[in-house]
């Protein structure tokens, strides 16, 4: 085969990751959706709106726009039931509407379609046997089925550790709001205007169960949405302490400040736990690196005495 194919099946197989997984996840990097969804939540009331002219539609829209048209026929064809798994895994991601979920399908499909066209292309060109270009291409589309959904379940696990190690510090917030006799609609809404800049993660779920808050005509729907939605046991807990403090009048002051101690002791335990394992992590890169060069230095001259010895 001629380099100009094989370059061809190379593109083939970048050309798709660049798309997919880049139009994926750059184009809904947390921070500035947080920012985006955080600011559109809560405008401030007096605020100068400003008319600007609708850029020009970049490649990069053309993409995502033809990424989402894909996503949006194959969604046709899913049951309800795993559309329903899929956004709960979005969701836990921070990437919730319909968009996201169409884009998702979409960067699936193509990768599983241009992939193992590409490793096809490049196998060929390398003129590799039949069974070793078989296992390739196979390789490749299962690759191009599964690295997807390992990257939002990545995201999801470092986004939910995040509202599990920032949700304390809201808890704290919240007890200084309940004790200077705000509501609990309002100190939720006081609570993520403070934290939007340090702990966005939590910032957003607070705002969004603000505005659901006043929506709703049922404000513990909102309360019970707030721990479904993310997925942390801390924040179902919180979303039952509330719900308990509405339905039967308890001290909201004293059960939040309770709430915060045990996430917080639950917090260092588990940085306690992770010290705990500190040796036993080490003793394999001590063996490895260590220990040969202290005999190294220990019995390196005793060695080299010998060896004059003799």
């Amino acid at each position: 085969m001629s380099p100009p194919v094989i370059a061809l099946g190379a593109a083939f197989c970048i050309l798709p990751l660049i798309v997919g997984g880049g139009l994926l996840f750059n184009s809904m990097r947390s921070d500035r959706r947080l920012a985006a969804r955080f600011a559109a939540l809560h405008r401030p009331a007096r605020s100068v709106v400003v008319v600007e002219a609708a850029p020009a539609e970049s490649v990069r829209m053309i993409a995502i726009r033809i990424v989402s048209g894909i996503g949006d026929r194959v969604l046709r064809l899913l049951s309800s039931r795993t559309k329903d798994d899929v956004e709960t895994m979005l969701r836990g991601a921070g990437h919730s509407g319909n968009a996201a979920l169409r884009l998702f399908v979409g960067a699936k499909i193509l990768l599983l379609v241009a992939l193992p066209a590409g490793m096809w292309v490049v196998t060929g060109g390398l003129e590799t046997a039949g069974t070793t270009r078989m296992i390739a291409t196979a390789a490749a589309a299962v690759a191009g089925l599964l690295a997807p959904d390992m990257a939002v379940r990545k995201l999801r696990d470092a986004r939910m550790k995040r509202i599990q190690d920032q949700l304390p510090d809201a808890l704290d917030l919240m007890v200084i709001c309940a004790q200077a006799g705000l509501g609990l609609g309002t100190t939720i809404v006081r609570v993520a205007h403070e934290l939007q800049q340090s702990h966005r993660a939590v910032a957003l779920e607070l705002a969004q169960t603000a505005n659901e808050m006043q929506m709703m005509t049922d404000g513990k729907a909102a309360l019970v949405n707030l721990g479904n939605r993310c997925g942390v046991d801390s924040a179902k807990r919180l979303a039952a302490t509330l719900v308990q403090s509405t339905q039967y009048g308890t001290p909201l002051t004293e059960a939040l400040r309770a709430l915060a101690a045990e996430l917080r002791l639950e917090l260092v335990t588990r940085f306690e736990a992770r010290a705990a394992r500190m040796p036993v992590l080490l003793t394999l890169p001590m063996i490895l690196f260590i220990l040969p060069c202290v005999f190294l230095v220990v019995g390196g001259p005793i060695f080299v005495q010998v060896k004059h010895a003799f």
